[in-house]
């Protein structure tokens, strides 16, 4: 028996054909559109500024910079007569003929190599004699990242080996008890908020956890308020200190998403505002510093090990990127309607930190049922040793730029 086609059912055939062509490549195009979407919404900050010494590593790393889920799709390019350009970071280590300004410019591409976004700024390098035989007073403020110590001692560290200036530290806070002259107001798991508003009887002595803000005070049949002058009185010996530098953010905006980031940034910068106001206040001679909130570990795996599932790096990251950025809006220019007669300075930490070797790492199984080990981050928020002393690095050429020449 012979077998007929009809015209009909190639018709048919055809359409089948493309529809399953069509529907196989779906999935496809919206992969591409979706990564597409994602680096060309990539944001990234630069400083107008990044400070510099003679004779001290300087990093910029990209992946600190700008805000991507997809990192390895992005393509950098550094635009600077200095330095050099490695794989995630542009790095320098001037030298005495460097002193002075170099323009930068860093270029984000897709793979394409079309031009996504790009920002110029300036590297600025003191002298190693800059700031020779002066000393300044500096009173840091800060959470568990000041708490360590670390970074405040590698200052203190790097200005003896310096030619100047000699950096001393105050504070009512030594959480180092071999080391008294190692003192700050920095405390683990405080906020903004918590300074301005957090009053005991016990403040500025007495067990840790059970301080209240060491600059509230609370007069006779008054409520508690912040006096700054009470302070330094009680602290310094009624001297205000040459700098003071706030490091805050982690805590004030940890549990946020991007549903309540903004509102979380409101409430941070309100409370903050009222901590700048009162240096200003009362001492105008005090330049004040915002060291800008860094990036946490570059893996999931920290955060796993520190908060289970109650967190992601991708969130975390998300919300100290936007911390940055309306740091900057808020207060990297001049307010309306304001003098600005003791103006706010930003120091960029944010940008030196290696994120990848510089966060505290373990040796643990792979997996249940192999004794393959292998290393994985440890500690989401806080640097190991080696970061510390970067975030310390920046703080100090900081210093050294702000010095008189």
């Amino acid at each position: 028996m012979q077998s007929s086609t009809h015209p009909w059912q190639f018709v048919f055939l055809a359409l089948l054909l493309a529809t399953v062509r069509t529907l196989a490549a779906e999935p496809e195009q919206e992969s591409k559109s979706v990564a597409t979407n994602a680096l060309s919404t990539s944001r990234l900050i630069l400083p107008e500024t990044i400070p510099a010494v003679v004779g001290i590593e300087c990093n910029l790393y990209f992946d600190n910079v700008v805000l991507t889920a997809l990192p390895g799709r992005l393509l950098f390019d550094v635009v600077c007569a200095k330095g050099r350009q490695q794989s995630e970071r542009w790095t320098w280590v001037p030298t005495e003929a460097d002193v002075g300004a170099h323009p930068l410019e860093l270029i984000v591409r897709d793979e394409a190599n079309r031009k996504l976004i790009s920002a110029r700024c300036i590297v600025q390098v003191a002298a190693a004699n800059r700031g020779t035989g002066k000393s300044l007073t500096v009173l840091m403020i800060g959470d568990s990242l000041t708490h360590a110590s670390t970074y405040p001692q590698r200052v203190v560290e790097r200005s003896e080996s310096s030619a100047g200036p000699k950096v001393v530290l105050v504070g009512s806070h030594t959480p180092k008890p071999e080391n008294p002259m190692l003192r700050h107001e920095g405390y683990g798991g405080w906020t903004a908020k918590r300074f301005v508003t957090h009053y005991t009887e016990t403040a500025r002595t007495g067990e840790y956890a059970k301080r209240g803000s060491p600059f509230l005070y609370k007069p006779e049949n008054e409520a508690p308020r912040l006096d700054f002058t009470a302070y330094c009185r009680d602290v310094n010996e009624g001297r205000f200190p040459d700098v003071a530098t706030i490091f805050l953010g982690p805590n004030d905006t940890f549990s946020f998403d991007d549903d309540t980031i903004e509102a979380g940034v409101d409430e941070m910068l309100k409370y903050l505002d009222q901590l700048v106001e009162m240096l200003q206040t009362a001492s105008p001679s005090t330049k004040i510093s915002l060291m800008l909130p860094v990036p946490p570990a570059a893996s999931q795996d920290a955060f796993g090990s520190n908060y289970g599932s109650g967190q992601t790096r991708w969130q975390y990251r998300r919300n100290q990127h936007r911390v940055v950025e309306r740091m900057f809006e808020r207060y990297g220019r001049a307010q309306p309607g304001t003098a600005k007669v003791n103006p706010l300075r930003l120091i960029p930490t944010y940008l030196g930190l290696d994120c990848v070797n510089n966060y505290p790492t373990e040796q643990v199984a792979a997996n249940g049922t192999t004794d393959i080990k292998i290393t994985r981050q440890s500690n989401g928020v806080h640097p190991a040793g080696a970061g510390y002393q970067q975030i310390g690095d920046i703080v100090f050429a900081w210093l050294k730029n702000e010095m008189p020449d």
